[in-house]
């Protein structure tokens, strides 16, 4: 499946805070604000897409200048289990790498827990709470594939 980078506040920008609010934010029945959105323009907007429909999205933040966030990884429910968030980390992991970035963290779901660490990750600290359910921080060291 292609992946892209995108640019923020394109129209492809549009679709991925669409996926993004549809798994991610509507089920806690949160949304995102103007300011939320804006803080992204510096980010790196990561996207997969079977045909030209979008169906996967992640969102790489800068914390220092060896280490990013991870945040937003959202696939959508009929693409899930078929290896899709595996390639989009991946690929995020490459993109990270090949900007300098040599740690990755997130905020990974209590429910998605498992699946990062098959991918390396390995937990940071005691559960927390973020956007009303439960998280652990979550890193990796990144290496060039």
């Amino acid at each position: 499946m292609p992946m892209k980078h995108i640019e923020h506040n394109s129209a492809e920008y549009q679709a991925m805070v669409s996926l993004r609010m549809k798994i991610l934010r509507e089920p806690l029945g949160l949304s995102f604000t103007p300011e939320d959105l804006e803080k992204e323009k510096e980010d790196f907007l990561l996207c997969a897409y079977d045909d030209d429909k979008m169906v996967a999205c992640c969102v790489l933040s800068k914390l220092s200048d060896h280490s990013c966030q991870l945040r937003q990884m959202a696939v959508s429910p009929s693409m899930q289990k078929n290896g899709l968030g595996r390639s989009l980390l991946d690929f995020a992991e490459k993109v990270a790498y090949d900007s300098g970035f040599r740690s990755m963290v997130m905020h990974a779901r209590k429910t998605a827990v498992g699946f990062y660490q098959k991918q390396g990750y390995e937990i940071h600290g005691e559960e927390f709470e973020e956007v009303t359910i439960p998280h652990f921080e979550m890193q990796k060291q990144l290496i060039k594939l």
